[in-house]
């Protein structure tokens, strides 16, 4: 399969726009545009880094080097510079593609580190696809060097390729995701195959972002919850009517899904497990957290089998990477599993995630999965979001404390004590009526924001 064959397979439907800051572009310009011009055969069978900041021109030289390069290396724009190194050992990488906001990088050949402006330019040039290309994306979601996982263009469109088109011309996609992140190329994809998409910007505020995706009539939307809540958070919301609004990369708490039904009561609200390794597993469109036990019963409507093993998710799906670059051995289990290190615990007749393998804070022996308790704080309707961590204690090792940021406007500074005491007591006892004592917060914090990462998710300590 190549790139443009998500374009040439778009039959009668209607011809796409990419909607990107100050301007419009139609996807039938891509087809003969391009930012790389004559420059393209001198990359042909080279591992390319695309380190470009600019969207646009990630996108268009993935569509120029799909069947071209040996190998394209989507680094996402956050990527510290400290990092292009170790990405260079791992991935080979002889060439790159950047523009003004990215500096050269040492060990790439003059050149071959060509600069493309972010725009699409005419030009005749030979598009000879000769090779399938391995594609090359970086884990999110860690402070240390990124992992490089290995895809392919089949590997990366599996959950959705076998699906009829329908009407899916009039869709409009977009996301909150970078398309050099999986949740973004997922959604980029999309969009290829079938509709229109707008591009988000890093630098671009929400507001302006949400306007840009209402003006263009966005029918189908993604991202982090952590995305959703700092949407809702920034009044703005309201600037989008969308048909279809989804949820992955972090645990989608009850919360959330009834504050998006609240708003976008005509769309459907939908969560989703997906990652860079295992691929799209499944989404859940019932309005609750959590997944029932009946999706453990054959392949999911994505094309996956999942199953639990220890307490953890697994996935075997053909939408999964292949391997790390740079590590030995497979991703998958003699069975063809991939190991999310996602836990999951079974209540009540459905199963809900507790959290990654890695994050347990160890409470005197017992363990307390962070996400478990933010999910019992954000139930309590002043609260927006909430981070829980550890903290050292002499007796017990460690104890659970919680930041939290509120609904609304904040409190005057003359009631702010007082209201802020009386809410973490509420919160408190929320707690104490759904937790186990060693799971209550000790402390509580009221913030005025959390952080998050460029990733979309929230930045945990040691994560």
């Amino acid at each position: 399969m190549w790139l443009w064959g998500l374009l040439a397979r778009r039959e009668a439907a209607p011809c796409g726009t990419l909607h990107v800051p100050g301007s419009q572009i139609p996807l039938a310009a891509l087809q003969t545009g391009s930012i790389l011009g004559d420059r393209l055969e001198a990359l042909r069978g080279r591992t390319v880094l695309i380190a470009a900041r600019d969207q646009l021109t990630a996108a268009v030289a993935l569509l120029e080097l799909d069947g071209v390069a040996k190998r394209v290396v989507l680094c996402p724009p956050d990527l510290p510079e400290a990092h292009f190194g170790a990405v260079l050992r791992e991935s080979g990488a002889a060439a790159c593609v950047r523009d003004p906001a990215t500096p050269a990088l040492e060990g790439i050949e003059k050149n071959l580190s060509i600069e493309a402006q972010p725009r699409v330019v005419q030009c005749d040039i030979e598009r000879r696809q000769t090779h399938p290309t391995e594609w090359i994306l970086l884990t999110s979601g860690t402070t240390g060097i990124p992992k490089l996982v290995l895809h392919t263009l089949t590997s990366l469109t599996h959950a959705f390729a076998r699906q009829p088109l329908d009407e899916a011309g009039s869709r409009v996609w977009s996301t909150f995701y970078d398309i050099r992140r999986y949740g973004g190329l997922q959604i980029f994809l999309r969009a290829l195959r079938s509709g229109s998409m707008v591009l988000s910007s890093q630098s671009e505020p929400v507001a302006d972002f949400l306007g840009r995706a209402g003006s263009a009539q966005v029918t189908h939307i993604s991202g982090t919850p952590s995305h959703w809540r700092k949407a809702l958070m920034s009044g703005f919301a309201s600037r989008i009517s969308p048909t279809y609004v989804r949820l992955s990369g972090e645990i989608a708490d009850q919360a959330i899904l009834d504050n998006l039904r609240a708003i976008f009561p005509q769309a459907s609200i939908a969560h989703a497990f997906a990652s860079t390794e295992a691929g799209v597993a499944f989404s859940v469109e019932d309005g609750l957290t959590g997944f029932p036990p009946s999706l453990l019963n054959g392949s999911t409507r994505a094309g996956a089998e999942i199953r639990i093993e220890d307490d953890t998710l697994r996935v075997h799906s053909a939408g999964s990477a292949t391997r790390y670059l740079g590590h030995e051995g497979d991703l998958r289990d003699a069975q063809g599993f991939v190991n999310t290190g996602d836990r999951v615990e079974l209540r009540d007749g459905r199963y809900y995630f507790m959290g990654r393998s890695g994050g347990i804070i160890n409470v005197g022996g017992l363990k307390v999965h962070p996400e478990e308790v933010e999910a019992v704080i954000n139930s309590h309707p002043r609260v927006r979001m909430s981070l829980v961590k550890a903290r050292r204690n002499p007796i017990t090792g460690a104890v659970v404390t919680a930041d939290v940021v509120l609904t609304g406007t904040e409190p005057t500074p003359s009631v702010a004590v007082s209201a802020d005491e009386t809410l973490k007591q509420e919160i408190l006892d929320t707690c104490r009526g759904s937790l186990a004592a060693h799971k209550v917060p000790a402390v509580i914090r009221i913030v005025p924001a959390l952080e998050v990462s460029a990733s979309g998710k929230l930045v945990r300590p040691n994560a």
